[in-house]
């Protein structure tokens, strides 16, 4: 395996639409976006493999070696405004290394092989996030992912149309034999606990919503506190509960306020509206229910205490998942393998092998991120562990392309090299 080329691939796709601090911000069917495919896919090309769109843009490259569905690796390359050089990227091309490695060592699995990338999995310019991925394995409808409207205005078939992504390959697509994706963990849980990889059981489920609070605009000086209905106290009221709750709760549950807008926003004004962003997740779906439906009495509390109107919005909804067991024993016994320390653990983030375990075998490996940095310049990954990932990578779908699953068998019959 070429860990220059790997590392050098990484380099050049973070170059497009570079910020600030060295990362990169490429917004789902933004021209960034569409250059970065441009890139990935000539890469694809230049190995031979076989390249389809789909109708929502999702990517797939694969080496058509041997017989049956492929054993597929990828992620994403859509960033947020705020993105690292790793998040996604790396399983992207960590997938396109392990191809080429294994076709320049004439070593030719018995089943294909397939990298993808998958549209918006970030969901910061349309919603949900992971579209791309749900839509792959018919959790969503074509019809309904492209009407779905950017933060910015235009509808996600016409930026596909726009930036030349709009594919003919039909969703939902049909299962790979299995999934298996590399990623930095965006935590701190392998740094602190100096485990060097993980194997991801799992992914939390998320709750997302819009909260919308409607109060009355007034003389920020004249207007007595005991007459106001002021949105923005409502807003704190109730990021202060959610930080209550998760505390309460403790174990797995977060809760995020990432976004508060006011109007009219101005230093002596009481507001007339906020709308602020519940970001809620927790890896067992009872709990993450319960939580739920104590946000929700709150709002209906805080609205009466304090003569406002509030209105939600669902933004994305997605319940936790559990990986196949015996893909997350398999990445346990390579990583072990292979000499490295090693930990379990779910993922906090959500990611596209959350939705393909829906229809395959499907897990995850990790990389540390550096004091759990990421959405942010500073995400860092030792470029060893980038590469050794990569290989890691490389046993696992060498594996499974060996690997023939029983649907009621917990341990698959795994062949060797």
């Amino acid at each position: 395996m070429s860990g220059a080329r790997l590392l050098a691939r990484l380099d050049e796709l973070a170059r497009i639409g570079p910020i600030d601090g060295g990362g990169s911000c490429r917004l789902a069917l933004s021209d960034a976006d569409r250059d970065g495919r441009d890139l990935v896919v000539t890469w694809m090309r230049d190995l031979g493999l076989d390249v389809v769109v789909d109708a929502v843009g999702n990517v797939v490259g694969t080496w058509s070696v041997g017989r049956g569905q492929p054993v597929m690796t990828g992620s994403h390359i859509d960033t947020v405004r705020t993105g690292g050089r790793y998040d996604g990227n790396l399983g992207v091309l960590a997938g396109i290394e392990v191809i080429e490695t294994l076709m320049q060592a004439g070593l030719t699995p018995p089943r294909p092989l397939a990298v993808a990338f998958f549209t918006n999995e970030e969901g910061a310019r349309f919603q949900p996030d992971m579209l791309g991925s749900l839509v792959y394995v018919g959790g969503m409808s074509v019809e309904e992912a492209l009407d779905a409207p950017a933060i910015d205005g235009p509808r996600l078939g016409d930026e596909l149309e726009r930036i030349g992504y709009a594919g003919s390959h039909p969703c939902p697509s049909a299962a790979p034999h299995a999934f298996v994706e590399l990623h930095i963990e965006q935590g701190p849980r392998l740094e602190a606990d100096d485990k060097r990889f993980g194997t991801v059981t799992g992914v939390q489920g998320i709750s997302w919503q819009e909260v919308a609070i409607t109060g009355q605009s007034n003389h920020a000086g004249t207007t007595p506190m005991s007459l106001r209905h002021d949105p923005a106290l409502v807003a704190g009221r109730i990021v202060v509960f959610l930080r209550d709750l998760a505390t309460r709760y403790g174990g797995d549950q977060v809760c995020t306020v990432g976004k508060i807008d006011l109007v009219p926003n101005l230093v002596n004004v009481v507001p007339r509206s906020a709308t602020l962003t519940l970001d809620v997740r927790n890896t067992d779906e009872s709990t993450l229910r319960r939580a739920e439906t104590e946000i929700t009495d709150f709002l209906a509390q805080v609205a009466a205490d304090e003569g406002v109107t509030i209105s939600t919005r669902r933004l994305a909804r997605f319940e936790p998942v559990v990986f196949d067991n015996r893909v997350v024993d398999l990445i346990e016994t390579v990583i072990d393998e292979r000499g490295h320390s090693n930990m379990r653990l779910p993922s906090g983030a959500g990611h596209d092998a959350q939705m393909l375990a829906r229809v395959c075998p499907s897990a995850m490996i990790f990389t540390q991120s550096h004091l759990g940095i990421s959405h942010n310049p500073a995400e860092f990954t030792d470029p060893a562990d980038l590469v050794e990932g990569t290989d890691i990578l490389l046993d696992v779908m060498w594996k499974l392309a060996h690997t023939e699953f029983s649907a009621h068998a917990h341990e698959p019959a795994i062949g060797k090299p």
